[in-house]
């Protein structure tokens, strides 16, 4: 019977095999160790998705911030990394509803912190932003094309 620690192993390195491993006990009737399993497999998940989510978090901030900051060398580009990067964060929140605004702002600060670096290290210079705003973020139009 594998233990919390091979549990988490399993899960870490690996989803699939540790969702067939699952299937397996199940079929041998194993409903504990399998209850375990699957317990271990889904917070395995909650924690990727979780760590996906603040990397798409942080990309978004730094993009924006380079926009608001450089705006010379604002770029078709950067607009593209925007919407990619909101089109993402909201394809995590359709798959782990957990994952909603509530949750976003508890990270905020600790992303824009790492957007500012990540920015600055990107410009090769300082950047005077001291926050960004929920709808700078998620709702203000980064783009070059302006339709009809």
């Amino acid at each position: 019977m594998p233990t919390l620690q091979d549990w988490e192993w399993l899960a870490a390195s690996s989803e699939y095999q540790t969702a067939v491993l699952v299937q397996q006990l199940l079929e041998e009737g194993k409903l504990m160790e399998a209850n375990q399993g699957l317990y271990t497999l889904i917070e395995s998940m909650g924690k990727s998705k979780k760590l996906a989510l603040m990397s798409q978090l942080t990309r978004l901030m730094a993009h924006i911030i380079k926009w608001k900051c450089q705006p010379e060398m604002r770029s078709s580009s950067w607009s593209i990394t925007i919407r990619s990067a909101r089109l993402e964060i909201a394809d995590i929140q359709e798959e782990v509803p957990s994952l909603n605004r509530n949750y976003i702002e508890s990270i905020w600060q600790k992303c824009f912190k790492r957007a500012i670096k990540d920015a600055e290290d990107e410009m090769g210079k300082r950047c005077e932003l001291t926050s960004l705003s929920w709808e700078e973020v998620f709702e203000e139009d980064y783009t070059f094309f302006k339709p009809n």
